[in-house]
């Protein structure tokens, strides 16, 4: 189907406040397994609820909807109230809390990113569908962020988690391939998008989306292969493996092979991981350099990038161009009319323009500001486990999933499923880092308050060897553990 366009076409006001439907529409199957998941969410133990919450959120489509009083509740929202409902329901204790290590630095800026986030939009526009449209968003961003932290105490329930993900991936995989031969989307009665043709080749949608899961399966990589690692869970990690490529091939989208890139090259700079300092500076140096010698700015690169030949790169260039041009509109309380800048500008198909848009300067600095905290939770917890290269494997391809986000970043708006995947590797940050601090902890405990030296510390690097004690090993060793 071909939709005509206006020059200026702007995106309608009911689907920006987030509408559309006027009933209720939830099929009877999707009715059946919803109540299967709650059941479950509710009735396990919390490190197992993980694997319903999940294997639910990922493979229902949005479109799934109840509209109870003019209010549209998506089965995905549902799921994270069930959660929270469970987490408001727990006692606390000192062995067991709400969110293993406690609230951290990074669940902090989180708060704070989706609370500005809705105070922002709702000022921008003065208007109640705003309001309900940004009480909706924070179920999914605040409330979706602090369900899946709740669910993942640890790092035993990240593999658990991890699991999840390739038994998603395996799923959509097969039917996403099985849409390139019959061109019919198994999930189209659940909801979602029938496959459609683009410069001769199919986009198969899956229960995401075509953007959406390609997307989802390239920035998983990482965590595929981590997997790997761990001897009893070698079955799932070549099955999330094939899963998630089957997916990047089916969506045939730029954007799907440019986070599937993103991990694999991420994950080849490994041999370099004691001088990313100086290949991030060469990098920035890299950019600067560009930007001096091309004839437009160094953004106008992403316009040249075009996997699949049929993407619409141009359309993403000028989306960051407007961004930046229109500054003095969208910084302080974001922009309402955006779609008047050209063609198509209503399709923010960029997380990075989609805050600073939809929520001002303020909005985007603390979005940006979750990344670099998470960047540097993970250096720091990889240098306090040098030496032990199973661990440092780990910490490196958290590392790399997050950089695949911030590729993919540039070619999509993250909607309910990516950001959940999103929140789901912060989380599994969180829990990993913690875990790290908490042995660095108990091992300077038994050495007398004297930080060892992780290479030979047995509960870290797998290895019987003593643990020196000697001055000079307590004095080079004390600054990888400040924090």
């Amino acid at each position: 189907m071909v939709r005509s366009r206006c020059l200026n076409a702007m995106q309608p006001k009911n689907l920006r406040f987030g509408g559309g439907l006027t009933s209720t529409q939830l099929h009877p199957l999707v009715a059946v397994a919803m109540l299967i998941a709650i059941g479950l969410i509710l009735a396990l133990p919390r490190k197992k609820a993980v694997a319903p919450f999940l294997l639910a959120f990922f493979t229902i489509p949005v479109g799934q909807v109840l509209v109870i009083g003019g209010v549209h509740l998506t089965m995905l929202q549902i799921l994270v109230l069930t959660v929270l409902g469970r987490m408001m329901a727990f006692r606390e204790s000192a062995a067991q809390k709400k969110f293993g290590g406690g609230f951290n630095a990074l669940d902090k800026v989180v708060v704070l990113w989706s609370l500005v986030a809705l105070l922002v939009f709702a000022l921008q526009f003065l208007d109640m569908q705003a309001v309900v449209k940004g009480l909706g968003d924070l179920v999914i961003t605040l409330g979706g962020y602090l369900a899946i932290r709740f669910l993942i105490p640890d790092r035993d329930t990240v593999v658990r988690a991890v699991k999840v993900l390739a038994v998603v991936c395996v799923i959509q995989g097969v039917f996403m391939v099985s849409e390139q031969f019959t061109h019919q989307n198994v999930f189209n009665s659940f909801g979602a998008n029938q496959p459609v043709l683009r410069e001769g080749h199919i986009r198969s949608e899956g229960s995401m989306g075509t953007l959406y899961a390609g997307a989802f399966a390239g920035v998983s990589i990482p965590f595929f292969l981590w997997l790997w690692t761990e001897k009893k869970a070698r079955m799932a990690a070549y099955a999330g493996l094939a899963g998630a490529t089957a997916m990047v091939f089916a969506s045939h989208a730029s954007t799907s092979w440019m986070a599937y890139g993103a991990s694999l090259f991420a994950l080849a700079l490994w041999p370099l991981r004691k001088q990313m300092r100086l290949v991030c500076w060469g990098f920035v140096a890299l950019l600067v350099a560009l930007h001096l010698v091309m004839h437009g700015p160094v953004w106008s690169l992403i316009a040249k990038i075009d996997v699949t030949g049929g993407s619409s790169s141009y359309h993403r260039y000028y989306l960051v161009d407007n961004c930046i041009r229109h500054f003095s509109d969208w910084w302080l309380l974001g922009c309402r009319n955006y779609g008047d800048w050209g063609y198509d500008m209503w399709d923010l198909c960029n997380q990075f323009v989609v805050n600073a848009l939809t929520g001002g300067l303020v909005t985007l600095v603390l979005y940006l500001i979750i990344f670099k905290r998470s960047f540097r939770m993970i250096g720091i917890a990889r240098k306090r486990v040098e030496g032990n290269r199973r661990q440092e494997w780990l910490f490196w391809c958290l590392g790399s999933a997050l950089f695949a986000n911030v590729v993919a970043h540039f070619g999509i708006n993250y909607m309910s499923h990516l950001i959940m995947c999103l929140f789901f590797l912060l989380v599994c940050i969180s829990a990993s880092t913690y875990e790290v601090k908490q042995e660095a902890r108990r091992a300077k405990v038994r050495v007398g308050e004297a930080p060892p030296n992780l290479e030979f510390v047995p509960a870290l690097a797998g290895e019987s060897a003593c643990l020196p004690d000697s001055a000079p090993m307590r004095k080079t060793t004390h600054s990888l553990f400040e924090v």
